[in-house]
C-alpha cells in the first residue's frame, strides 16, 4: 500500500493538498462533504434533472449551567438543550425535497420528507405517530414533516401544502440553522404548536401582501384531533426593511373532551440599518378548559431580538423575552411569570460550520422553578457547533 510506505510527513502533506485542492473547487457556500472530497450529491445528473434537492447537518452542543445540583442532570423549564454539563447529540438531521416551483405560469408538484434524530426530537414528535420510534432516553427519532405540494397558477399563484408540517405559528423553529440562538424562547417552548396534519393554502395577493388559510388536526397530532382552523397573513414593505406577519390557530383541542384552545403569534421585523435588525414577536393563546371541573388558561409573551452582522461570518445577538403561564398549566410550576435575557454570538469559520457561543440568565417571579424546585433563578453557559453535509 502507497500509505503505508509513505513517511508521517509525507501523509499529511498529501491529506494537506487533497483538501486545498477540494476547497478550492467548491463553492463558497458548499456543506463538509463538498468542501473537504469535492463531490455533491446534488449535482447528479439524476437529482438535477428531477430538481430534487438531498441534504442536512448534524447539531451538538453544551448547556452548561454552573448552578445545577448534580444529581438534577437537567436545565428545565428550558428545553432543547436541557441537559445539564453534557455534550448532547441535538439535531442528526435530513431532508429531500423537491421545491415547487412558485414562478411560473404553469402547475407544478413538489414534496419533502425530513428525518430527525437526537435529543431535540423529544419535542417534535407526533403523538400518534412516531412517538414510539427509536427511543433510548433523551435520544429519539421523528418524521417532523412529510408532505406534498402544489403551485396552481391561479391569479398571482395559489400554493397548498397537503401531508405533515411545521406550524407557521411564531417566530423561531426547530431547524437548528434557522435560529440565530442555540436555546429556545419559552413562546416557542410551551406557547406553540410545533407540527400539524392536514392543508394550508397561500396565495400571494401582491408583492407586499400574502395570506394563509387551512385545515389541520390540532396541535403535534396526526389526524388524532379535531379539526383546527390555521391561518396567516403577511405584510412587507416596498423596500424589504420591515415586515408583519400575524397568525392564528383556534378549534377543538381534544376529541374527548371537547373546547376550544386559540393562540395567536404576531411578529414584527426592521432593519434599522442593513446590518442591524430587530424582531418583535407577541403570544397569546386561551383554552376554554383545562380539567373535569372546567376552568380556563392563559398564556402570552414577549420577546425582542436584536441581532447584529459584524462581518459576513461574524454576528452578536441579544433576546429579552417575558412568558406568563397565567394558570401553571404550560409550563407547570404554578401561576409563574418567566423572565430570560440571552447574549450569543455566530460564527462561521467555514462554509459547512457554525458554532453558537450563548450565556443565558432565567428568572421567575413565583416559587423556584429551577433545577427540580430548587432555585428561583439559572445561569446558563452554552454552545454548540452545526455541521452542514
Amino acid at each position: 500500500m502507497i500509505i503505508k510506505k509513505m513517511t508521517r510527513p509525507g501523509f499529511w502533506l498529501l491529506v494537506s493538498i487533497l483538501l486545498n485542492n477540494s476547497v478550492v473547487q467548491a463553492e463558497d457556500d458548499a456543506g463538509v462533504v463538498e468542501s473537504l472530497t469535492g463531490f455533491n450529491v446534488n449535482k447528479g445528473t439524476f437529482l438535477e434533472d428531477a430538481g430534487i434537492r438531498v441534504d442536512g447537518w448534524f447539531e451538538f452542543g453544551i448547556g452548561g449551567n454552573p448552578r445545577a445540583n448534580r444529581q438534577n442532570g437537567n436545565n428545565t423549564p428550558v428545553t432543547f438543550n436541557d441537559q445539564t454539563n453534557e455534550v448532547t447529540g441535538n439535531e442528526l438531521y435530513t431532508y429531500i425535497e423537491r421545491a415547487v416551483n412558485t414562478e411560473g405560469d404553469s402547475w407544478d408538484i413538489g414534496f419533502r420528507a425530513d428525518l430527525l434524530y437526537g435529543t431535540d426530537a423529544r419535542f417534535t414528535k407526533t403523538s400518534n405517530f412516531d412517538s414510539r420510534w427509536l427511543s433510548n432516553g433523551e435520544y429519539t427519532l421523528s418524521m417532523p414533516q412529510w408532505y406534498a405540494e402544489v403551485f396552481a397558477p391561479v391569479g398571482n399563484g395559489l400554493t397548498t401544502k397537503v401531508g405533515h408540517f411545521y406550524t407557521i405559528i411564531g417566530y423561531e423553529v426547530v431547524t437548528a440553522p434557522d435560529n440565530f440562538f442555540f436555546s429556545h424562547a419559552y413562546t416557542m417552548q410551551y406557547g406553540e404548536p410545533f407540527t400539524h396534519s392536514g392543508f394550508l393554502s397561500t396565495y400571494t395577493v401582491n408583492d407586499n401582501i400574502s395570506i394563509s388559510a387551512g385545515v389541520v388536526s390540532g396541535w403535534d397530532a396526526l389526524f388524532d384531533t379535531p379539526a383546527n382552523f390555521l391561518g396567516g397573513a403577511s405584510y412587507t414593505t416596498d423596500d424589504g426593511n420591515t415586515s408583519l406577519y400575524v397568525s392564528l390557530i383556534t378549534g377543538d383541542a381534544t376529541n374527548a373532551n371537547k373546547h376550544n384552545r386559540t393562540m395567536y403569534s404576531v411578529v414584527l421585523t426592521h432593519d434599522f440599518l442593513e446590518n442591524f435588525h430587530y424582531v418583535l414577536q407577541h403570544d397569546f393563546g386561551i383554552e376554554q378548559r383545562i380539567n373535569a371541573t372546567g376552568g380556563a388558561a392563559r398564556w402570552y409573551g414577549i420577546n425582542q431580538y436584536l441581532t447584529y452582522d459584524i462581518t459576513d461570518t461574524l454576528g452578536a445577538g441579544m433576546r429579552f423575552e417575558w412568558f406568563r403561564d397565567e394558570h401553571g398549566v404550560r409550563v407547570g410550576f404554578g401561576s409563574n411569570s418567566y423572565y430570560a435575557i440571552t447574549g450569543g454570538v455566530n460564527w462561521t469559520p467555514l462554509s459547512w460550520l457554525k458554532l453558537r457561543p450563548e450565556i443565558r440568565y432565567d428568572w421567575a417571579t413565583a416559587g423556584n422553578a429551577y433545577d427540580g424546585g430548587r432555585l428561583g433563578d439559572q445561569l446558563l453557559l452554552s454552545m454548540d457547533a452545526i455541521i452542514q453535509f
